[in-house]
């Protein structure tokens, strides 16, 4: 019995959280009810109730989690990549950055909490800090590419802030225009100015 009710319990914030995407995606966050997520995982509010405080905790725990895979991926990456793989800023560009999804929903659920965040100061710090925390997660994987390619980063903060920002300002382009090419390039081709410019090279490199 005691093994059992952590995987039902990991199972039920699964499903809400799964749900939860959707019914935002579709409704809109600031529209979306306890109800309307707990109806489409199948449980009672009391299932929800005892997972999540609220639905803006339930989305920094989506957050958390979608964080989390995305890591993943970036580590994946990294410890993929061959020792002749990585020969300038580009290929390590073009090396982690399919790693950071561009999502469609997700965008959506995100802008949308990103406005509601902006009208709470307690939630502002806090999607501050997870920001802060994403950044400094992605750094280690850049800077160990940029490594053996003889570069180094002078201020970790300002560029995992400038990626951030990259990140954000491309995707609804991406999204506006997903089949367009040269939108997708675009936004390479941005990243790839940013970590130039907020990197330099070794000395004695």
């Amino acid at each position: 019995m005691t093994t059992r009710v952590p995987r039902r319990r990991t199972e039920t914030r699964r499903r809400l959280l799964d749900a939860a995407l959707e019914v935002f995606a579709e409704e809109g966050f600031g529209r979306s009810t306890v109800e309307q997520v707990c109806e489409r995982a199948g449980y009672t509010r009391g299932a929800f109730y005892s997972n999540f405080a609220s639905l803006d905790e339930l989305f920094l725990a989506m957050w958390e989690q979608r964080s989390a895979t995305m890591i993943d991926g970036l580590r994946a990456a990294f410890d993929e990549a061959g020792a002749g793989e990585v020969t300038d800023v580009r290929s390590a560009v073009e090396l982690l950055l399919p790693a950071i999804p561009v999502d469609d929903a997700w965008y959506r659920v995100s802008a949308e909490f990103t406005a509601h965040a902006l009208r709470n100061p307690g939630l502002r710090r806090r999607m501050t800090a997870r920001e802060d925390s994403i950044a400094e997660a992605l750094m280690p994987f850049l800077e160990g590419l940029l490594t053996r390619i003889g570069r180094t980063v002078p201020d970790r903060a300002a560029l995992g802030q400038a990626l951030i920002a990259v990140h954000d300002g491309t995707t609804v382009q991406c999204l506006m225009e997903p089949g367009d090419p040269v939108v997708w390039q675009r936004r390479t081709e941005l990243a790839v100015h940013v970590v130039t410019a907020y990197s330099a090279e070794s000395r004695g490199a």
